[in-house]
């Protein structure tokens, strides 16, 4: 067996990369966590599937009350079934769509970044160094999951149009990643914090100022 050979700085087995990470973890990284989002978690709260089956059931009966309030019941049915099947058509879209992106999303947590791999036709990923991590928090849902919105620090900015539906909701000018509907929200908000804070304490230490004392020579003059 030969060894395999490095071209440009690219080692030529970068595709023997663990799943979700674009290349192999360099030495001294190793991986905390990963996962996807939970089940139709997308089409749900970034999709907004509920609010667009209000939104058709709402259209169906404003055209079908009119005429049942008549007594004209077929007529009605008549009136509300191309909206209703509209919008279940919608929904069977967005809910389809909303699984797909989750079924290719891949987050990792590692003890020195976070990486977002998404996108379904065309992936993406996205390497966020914990030294441009601001702060972190964490929205639970009653299902156990919950989304971890991440805070950029000024001077860093994403787009949010590259990161949706991985991003928080509503902040636009200031884009933060956001791992969407974690599964065992609590247990994963724990493993980021604890990596965060290491990785903190290790830029202090390093940057911190190290005195020596200056070692004494011998004296080449004395004032007098």
């Amino acid at each position: 067996m030969t060894r395999a050979r490095t071209t440009h700085g690219v080692p030529a087995n970068r595709f023997d990369a663990p799943p979700g990470l674009p290349a192999p973890l360099p030495a001294g990284e190793h991986i905390l966590w990963q996962g996807r989002p939970a089940g139709l978690a997308i089409a749900l709260r970034a999709l907004h599937v509920r609010l667009v089956g209000l939104w058709f059931s709402g259209l169906a009966l404003w055209a079908a009350a009119p005429l049942a309030a008549e007594g004209r019941l077929v007529e009605a049915a008549l009136a509300a079934g191309p909206t209703l099947a509209i919008g279940a058509g919608a929904i069977g879209l967005l809910c389809l769509l909303g699984w797909l992106s989750a079924r290719s999303t891949t987050y990792t947590i590692t003890n020195r970044r976070v990486v977002m791999r998404v996108g379904i036709a065309l992936p993406m990923t996205l390497n966020l160094p914990f030294g441009l991590v601001d702060g972190a928090g964490c929205r639970h849902f009653a299902d156990g999951s919950g989304d971890l919105a991440l805070a950029v620090k000024p001077g860093n900015r994403i787009a949010y149009l590259h990161l949706w539906p991985h991003a928080r909701p509503w902040h636009v000018t200031a884009p933060e990643p956001m791992m969407r509907s974690v599964p065992d929200a609590a247990s994963v908000a724990a493993i980021l914090a604890r990596a965060l804070s290491a990785a903190r304490e290790v830029d202090e230490e390093a940057a911190s100022p190290v005195i020596r004392p200056r070692a004494r020579g011998p004296r080449l003059a004395t004032a007098s």
